[in-house]
């Protein structure tokens, strides 16, 4: 099952279990059930402290459970995980055989004082990079307390399941039989929404923090940037931000990053962080920022007050907030959203397998999920804007090749339609003729840019008529000691090697900025 490079790998990390536990194996007679028992197999010969049992009762077959001996652990995956979801599996093994999780001790306290009942299903797609910190999350919660059960589901392996509850997106996560959430989830998100207390506590621990000289709002490859620029210095830095990485987290693969050959999203976020923490900053993650309060006098402080109701203070701001997708905004959209309408091709392709889906976006990103989605579901119609596809030659190439695309050009997406809570279709207007088309699917994948994550700032700081943040050679906004780097501004090209070098820039312009100013009292 396993080849021999992954069984060397499996096998040193095998050996870092201390203590002894099982797996208890649910089969029955498709293939799948007899690929999962080759992978069991494989696993627990692997370590004299595993055992495997094959007498199983789960009504989800093929599934295996995770239990401790002498615990009451209550860890099942139904699933082979194996793709994405193989460091997932190698997680669960360590952490059930004792190793330690890299989390917090706060954050493990917070798990194991949890009080209730707490059963999870989450579903997932192997072809999913958002997935793996949900299931590692609820697995680590489950392997802590007793009190929480998780379930982890293959959505493509138990297709009627996902089509009984209308699963259009991964990962979506049920707790005790109702929606708890969609999409990408880190552990102390998931114990923040069940400890309904902890965001008063972590409010207040941030208002009392001491002022920082340099506070960077957003923590993507502008933001990491800047705080390595900034702590390289010698200042106090802080980095206040919504999710580690940004947007880079649902980039699937990078190839372009000058002295990296190829990477992934979710490595290259990982890999910021990582280099960030080399360094005397201090992270703040899953915060929001709210408002923005200038300073009232040359060199005073600047505040930035959060969603949680806390607030932070710093002699200079870098607001490196990013973007985010952009959205049709046409009737039925928000509607849609997560019932047939998507905008991660690559996490929720699967889910559509045999199916017809759309592609609104005649550029790289759109011509790119049309491509891949080809390869998955049983027709793609791509939709286009403009009077060509913009993206590169030989992508557009490549589109034609294939049998199962249409393209559609000069087509103004005018509505998103469904029925039974599930989108069934999308209307759109030929911009030559002004004739109204309608196309009969399950799935549509907007792809058509992103929008500045600005919102927050307008009457603020000066914006464009996008919504960028204006800025100039340095990074210097239009308030003074506040500057802004990468997707968020004014600079042309959302690339990331670009918001890299721009959020070196706007630290070393808001240092140069601080040299000239007097030092705050208060």
């Amino acid at each position: 099952m396993l080849d021999s490079h992954l069984k060397s790998q499996l096998h040193a990390y095998l050996e870092r279990v201390t203590q002894p536990f099982e797996i208890i194996a649910s089969l029955d007679d498709r293939p799948e059930s007899a690929e999962l028992l080759s992978l069991l197999q494989d696993l627990s010969a692997m370590s004299d402290k595993i055992t495997l049992k094959t007498d199983g009762q789960d009504e989800r077959r093929p599934s295996f459970s995770l239990n401790r001996i002498g615990s009451d652990m209550k860890l099942r995956f139904a699933a082979i995980p194996l793709g994405h979801e193989f460091t997932s599996l190698v997680l669960a093994l360590l952490w059930v055989g004792g190793h330690p999780p890299k989390v917090s001790d706060e954050t493990i306290e917070q798990i194991k004082s949890l009080d209730g009942e707490f059963s999870f299903e989450v579903y997932m797609s192997l072809t999913c990079h958002n997935c793996p910190d949900v299931v590692q999350a609820l697995s680590l919660m489950a392997v802590l307390n007793p009190k929480v059960k998780t379930v982890v589901v293959d959505g493509g392996l138990f297709q009627d399941e996902v089509n009984a509850r209308e699963i259009m997106a991964v990962p979506s996560i049920y707790l005790n039989g109702q929606v708890f959430g969609a999409g990408k989830m880190s552990v102390e998100e998931i114990v923040a929404k069940l400890d309904t207390g902890a965001a008063a506590r972590e409010a207040a621990k941030l208002s009392e923090k001491p002022a920082f000289d340099m506070l960077i709002v957003g923590g993507g490859p502008a933001g990491a940037a800047a705080a390595v620029y900034a702590a390289r210095k010698g200042i106090r830095t802080g980095i206040a931000a919504e999710r580690f990485g940004g947007q880079v987290n649902d980039t699937m693969s990078i190839e372009n990053y000058v002295s990296v050959l190829e990477t992934d999203g979710p490595k290259f976020a990982a890999a910021l962080e990582a280099h960030v923490k080399e360094y005397d900053v201090e992270i703040m993650n899953l915060q929001r920022a709210e408002q923005l309060i200038p300073a009232t006098e040359p060199g005073g402080l600047i505040e930035v007050k959060l969603a949680n109701g806390g607030s932070l203070k710093a002699r200079s701001v870098i607001l490196s907030t990013g973007a985010r997708w952009r959205q049709v905004n046409v009737p039925g959209e928000q509607e849609y959203k997560n019932k047939g309408v998507a905008y991660c091709p690559h996490c929720d392709g699967p889910l559509f397998k045999g199916k017809r889906v759309a592609v609104i976006g005649g550029g790289n990103s759109g011509v790119e999920a049309a491509i891949d989605l080809a390869g998955i579901v049983a027709h793609v119609s791509l939709i286009e804007f403009g009077e060509a596809l913009r993206a590169d030659a030989v992508l557009v190439n490549k589109l034609k090749s294939l049998p199962n695309v249409s393209i559609h050009t000069s087509a103004q997406t005018t509505e998103f339609t469904g029925e039974g809570g599930k989108l069934n279709g999308l209307n759109y207007t030929d911009r030559v003729s002004g004739e109204a088309h309608r196309i009969e699917l399950e799935g549509v994948f907007v792809q058509i840019g992103l929008v500045p994550n600005t919102e927050w700032l307008k009457g603020v700081v000066e914006l464009s008529k996008h919504g960028e943040i204006v800025v100039d050679a340095k990074g210097q906004t239009s308030l003074p000691g506040v500057f802004a780097a990468g997707d968020a501004t004014t600079v042309p090209f959302k690339q990331i090697i670009i918001a890299t070098g721009d959020g070196a820039k706007a630290a070393l312009g808001a240092f140069d900025y601080m040299m000239r100013q007097p030092v705050a009292t208060a």
